[in-house]
């Protein structure tokens, strides 16, 4: 066989198993069919190759069962770029897994990106993200409401002064376990933060019976708010059933402790979940300057910015902040931009 056979083979051997489409991937694909009008979807034979024209952006109320294989923070992250720019104020139940080891979850992205869009000028009594039912892997079994309001333009922003940390709040959950567990999480969480702020409160959260979900577990989440109004988040969750070694829920709440003494650390307005929802919505702003104090910048915020020049010809303005005598922690970074004025020409007029 000739070298180039071989690589012909080797390359549609991993193309067909490294590049397939996923069950997870198909799942938001449907999803994002369900919330449009008139989108075209393609997928070849072997599900290598998927072809895309999206539609209009309808909104309404729509139900969705998620693949397992993912958190619902997964489909969320989406949404949540999407929803305000709707035709109709879009309301959703999402069904699957609450809490993963992969995903933000539910309560970290209620926390931290529902006052982000509140900045944007995103607000109203029917924006809300609530559980109904956790889920935890890999069973799932968890299920969550989230409505949002839709706007015609956005707002720009300055944040660009981070605070200090005034407030430590926290929820520990358990499902399908002892409702003990999650006391001796908060009790572990509590030793480490208890030194540094005494204004914290960890909820506990013992879901029973048919809310619980179909697999046991059990986890934690933590938000740090500053004088600012700005929310910097960590969480951790157990190992799924019959996937590694056994955590203990006194580990877990100390790890989430220190998880979020880092997060704190790295600082700016927006913490590392949210950077690229931040900045998405910066671009898509009036055409107007918009600031942001960040953190060290993640790799996915990275590449996502790399996507924004792509789509939008727009590039951020990028300052680094040593720290020093007003910001404390790491390096920060200042992004500036004027937004491209985008408009919701789709929502309805009454």
């Amino acid at each position: 066989m000739s070298s180039v056979a071989e690589e012909l083979v080797f390359l549609s051997l991993f193309m067909g198993r490294k590049l397939k489409l996923r069950d997870f991937e198909a799942s938001f694909i449907r999803l994002l069919d369900k919330i449009t009008n008139g989108s075209r979807i393609e997928i070849n034979q072997t599900g290598t190759t998927l072809y895309y024209q999206p539609g209009l952006l309808y909104g309404g109320s729509v139900e969705h069962d998620c693949s397992v294989l993912r958190g619902i923070g997964y489909y969320l992250e989406s949404l949540l770029c999407l929803a305000p720019f709707m035709k109709h104020p879009l309301k959703i139940v999402l069904r699957g897994v609450t809490n993963d080891q992969v995903d933000p979850s539910v309560d970290v992205l209620k926390a931290t990106a529902l006052p982000l869009l509140k900045q944007f000028g995103i607000d109203g009594e029917s924006f809300e993200l609530k559980i109904v039912r956790r889920g935890m892997p890999p069973g799932g079994g968890g299920e969550v409401v989230f409505s949002c309001p839709v706007r015609k333009v956005l707002k720009p922003i300055q944040l660009t002064d981070p605070g200090k940390i005034k407030r430590i709040r926290g929820m520990a959950y358990s499902v399908r376990v002892s409702p003990q567990m999650a006391n001796r999480i908060v009790d572990s969480a509590r030793s480490i933060l208890n030194k540094f702020i005494p204004d914290i409160y960890i909820y506990t959260d013992h879901m029973k019976g048919v809310n619980s979900g179909k697999s046991p577990g059990f986890g934690l989440s933590l938000v740090a708010e500053t004088t600012s109004g700005t929310f910097l988040s960590a969480e951790l969750a157990s190992n799924p059933q019959g996937q590694g070694a056994a955590v203990l829920p006194e580990d877990l709440g100390r790890n989430c402790a220190w998880l979020l003494l880092e997060e704190i650390y790295r600082g700016g307005c927006v913490d590392s979940t949210n950077q690229s929802l931040a900045l998405l919505l910066m671009t898509l702003g009036q055409q107007d300057v918009s600031k942001v104090l960040l953190g060290p910048l993640s790799p996915y915020t990275i590449e996502f910015l790399r996507h924004l020049k792509s789509f939008f010809q727009i590039m951020f303005k990028i300052e680094t902040k040593p720290c020093g005598e007003e910001l404390k922690g790491g390096d920060k970074v200042l992004m500036t931009c004027v937004g491209i004025g985008f408009s919701n020409l789709s929502k309805t007029l009454k």
